[in-house]
């Protein structure tokens, strides 16, 4: 039974309780489950025998078997020891990522599976030996249960002659059709529907199929895409320059073709992630061949155009994420996992885990409501051992993942329910108490968890980088001038540790707040090189936290409908849903509350007004939220701002400068049209609000609202999520 009809009984209070004065400080963990968060923790975490029987009775049970398997990674003495803390932990909030509940002390039953969330293929190289041996990479790693990312930028234009076969190539956008359907087929076999993150340069001669590409129906779906967005292109944007479309040249080009690299109508310099037999100058930059000059505004109003009205590409502003990476001496970084929360190098790995801010709210809803901080910091810092013990059980199927993992042993720990949080706080998301609070959450994650990386370190050494030496070069000097001031000259050898923790732009920022702890950890090194990362948490949240806000988002909807993938549907089945703070709500104070329904009938708001959604916020609230948490999460934040249907393209343009103003590493936005698609949350007003035309054999045409049911094939699906299906190409395919 869940507390509040026990207090409400022993208090002799009868009907609907008005006050929440009396709660416990840990009401909130008491709040029974909703059937939905039960049946996707069920479908997708629950350790099931090969004939079918449960194995985890209970959401319990996961957490004693992942505490069990993580805590065997303990020298035996300490073993008990710890997996009564990694329990404590599991149980007071800390929620590692899918993959790690799914397959952590499951290797019995899944000895082929891996407990990382996502990587980044190998450089994609400009040859089909490459391309085709990294579609096999990609389809082990997929098999894994990883998603993958890759930069296809690194590919020759369309058109191209290739000298070998005497031809010209078809471009990159044809090889990413093969690598999206190895990823549907890979993905079909398994329990876990594949991910794939597409990025692709913005000074590419084919950016503008890449930005048009998914306009194509069916095309690209097993993708997620983004564009790399260059600080030389944003900067042609504000002045209103240029913008060249450009490609390198080998040596070999160059006297063949008798080409002038000193041509500035016909060559540009730029950065390359791999400079390999392209003709490079001292510093490093590789001469690229322009194929077409723009105004950049034109390709900017492209690009914002397409965000409108098809919510991609995103934006990664590539040079950002270079700049504060930690490991800014020995990475080019150019791709994400599929959510973008994790830039990574060639073969890197995003080992991910998030805090449920909910599980420290006391006394939610009331004057006195409060967050624990002392708790809070506790539970980061038993679990960012945690995840670094999945280091050693990471299951990747790949030596060269295994080998980047283990040298670094970087980690993305992020919280969820910060919008859930803010609400039981009684504050609105995107206010200035808001803001602060998040910025509050995030240093404090991070200093926690870089006082943990001090004291691992200490105990069980330092991430093996630490203890490399590289030598100084012209690079590294031009992107860290205050080496020179320090007294190191191109040529000199320097320490991992201090590459890192010193001349970090991050590790700067947090020795501003805590000296002595970057000091000792110049002088020790790390356990790792990266700590934290906010992820979009959609099932985990959904499930194993009761439907708290995803990651760094406020509440989609305190009340609408999901989009789930049932084995045996054809089509993708709505699910009713309630947000957690609903739920809370509704327990501690009015069981009536619910917010505004559609249509005459329907009942109106009776939630306070700091109850608000996704797309109440207005962009730039979205921003600054952002910007606040970025400030101290040493990776990248998967951040969408919502805005509603009808919200002004002129409006909406702004948003991608202010990001960039604001210092942020990437951004995405997303607008409900249903001629693009439908998306995976929808609210009831949108469905009510969206005609959809069915074109019958006969060539007869029947309109049916996006709510309405229909028989079809032997099944009952919305007119929403069939009319998907079939535009798309996906139905019957799950």
């Amino acid at each position: 039974m869940i507390w509040g009809l026990l207090n409400r009984e022993y208090m002799g209070v009868k009907g609907p309780m008005k006050s929440a004065v009396n709660l416990d400080t840990h009401t909130v963990t008491d709040i029974q489950f909703q059937a939905v968060s039960l049946d996707i923790w069920d479908a997708k975490y629950r350790l099931t025998a090969k004939d079918g029987s449960k194995i985890d009775e209970n959401i319990d049970d996961t957490y004693k078997r992942v505490a069990q398997a993580l805590a065997d990674v303990e020298v035996e003495s300490e073993r008990e020891h710890y997996f009564k803390e990694f329990i404590w932990a599991l149980r007071s909030g800390a929620i590692p990522a899918g993959r790690i509940i799914s397959n952590a002390g499951a290797q019995v039953h899944k000895p082929a599976t891996s407990t990382i969330n996502c990587t980044v293929s190998g450089t994609v190289g400009d040859s089909m030996d490459n391309i085709l041996n990294k579609v096999h990479e990609a389809g082990l790693t997929l098999k894994a249960g990883c998603g993958i990312g890759y930069e296809f930028s690194t590919l020759r234009p369309k058109g191209a002659y290739v000298t070998g076969a005497g031809a010209y190539t078809s471009g990159p956008l044809s090889f990413m059709d093969i690598y999206d359907k190895m990823c549907f087929t890979v993905s079909s076999a398994g329990g876990r529907r594949g991910a794939q993150m597409g990025t692709f340069n913005i000074g590419h001669p084919d950016v503008m199929e890449f930005i048009r590409a998914k306009r194509e129906n069916g095309r690209l779906r097993q993708f997620n895409l983004s564009l790399l967005i260059t600080d030389e292109f944003m900067q042609a944007v504000i002045n209103e320059d240029d913008w060249k479309l450009a490609f390198p040249v080998t040596p070999k080009e160059i006297e063949v073709d008798e080409l002038d690299i000193d041509d500035e109508s016909q060559f540009v310099w730029r950065d390359w992630p791999e400079a390999g037999d392209y003709a490079t100058d001292n510093e490093g930059l590789v001469a690229c061949k322009v194929y077409k000059t723009l105004p950049a505004r034109r390709v900017w109003d492209i690009i914002m155009a397409s965000t409108y009205d098809f919510a991609e590409p995103g934006f990664v502003l590539i040079d950002k994420v270079n700049e504060m990476n930690n490991n800014w001496f020995c990475e080019n970084i150019r791709a994400t996992n599929p959510c973008g929360e994790q830039p990574l190098p060639p073969y890197g790995s995003c080992l991910l885990g998030s805090v449920n801010l909910t599980r420290f709210i006391s006394r939610p809803f009331t004057a006195e409501a409060a967050f624990d901080w002392e708790n809070f910091r506790k539970v980061v810092k038993l679990f960012t051992r945690m995840l670094d013990n999945v280091v050693e059980i990471n299951g990747l199927p790949l030596p060269q993942q295994r080998n980047e993992i283990q040298r670094k042993r970087r980690h993305g720990m992020g919280f969820l329910g910060l919008g859930s949080s803010i609400t039981m706080l009684q504050w609105k998301y995107g206010d200035p108490a808001a803001v602060e609070f998040t910025e509050k959450v995030a240093r404090q994650l991070a200093l926690a968890g870089w006082e943990e990386g001090l004291e691992l370190a200490r105990e069980k050494g330092p991430a093996p980088i630490m203890n490399e030496t590289f030598e100084v070069t012209v690079d590294m000097l031009r992107k860290r001038p205050e080496m020179r001031d320090d007294g190191y000259e191109v040529g000199d050898k320097v320490p991992g540790r201090i590459l890192h923790a010193r001349y970090s732009r991050y590790m700067q920022r947090v020795a501003a707040e805590a000296p002595e702890l970057v000091s000792q950890l110049a002088e020790t090194g790390a356990r790792f090189t990266h700590h934290s990362s906010i992820a979009p948490t959609g099932t985990i949240s959904l499930s194993l936290a009761n439907n708290a806000s995803n990651g760094i988002e406020p509440s989609f909807a305190h009340h609408y409908f999901r989009n789930v993938i049932r084995p045996g549907k054809k089509t993708k089945e709505k699910v009713d849903v309630f947000s957690f703070e609903l739920l809370a709500y509704r327990e501690a104070i009015d069981p009536q509350g619910m917010p505004a329904g559609v249509g005459d009938d329907a009942p109106a708001n009776n939630l306070p007004d700091y109850f608000i959604t996704a797309d109440e916020v207005t962009p730039n609230q979205h921003v600054d939220i952002q910007a606040a948490a970025q400030k101290w999460i040493d990776s990248s934040i998967s951040k969408t701002a919502n805005v509603p249907t009808d919200y002004k393209y002129d409006d909406f343009k702004d948003i991608y400068l202010y990001a960039y103003e604001q210092g942020l590493k990437g951004c995405t936005t997303f607008r409900f049209n249903p001629e693009a698609f439908q998306g995976v949350l929808v609210k009831e007003k949108d469905l009510k609000n969206t005609q959809y035309t069915f074109t019958l054999d006969d060539g007869s045409t029947v309109d049916l609202k996006g709510d309405e049911e229909i028989e079809y094939d032997g099944e009952v699906h919305t007119a929403a999520n069939l009319f998907d299906a079939l535009k798309e190409g996906y139905y019957g395919k799950f």
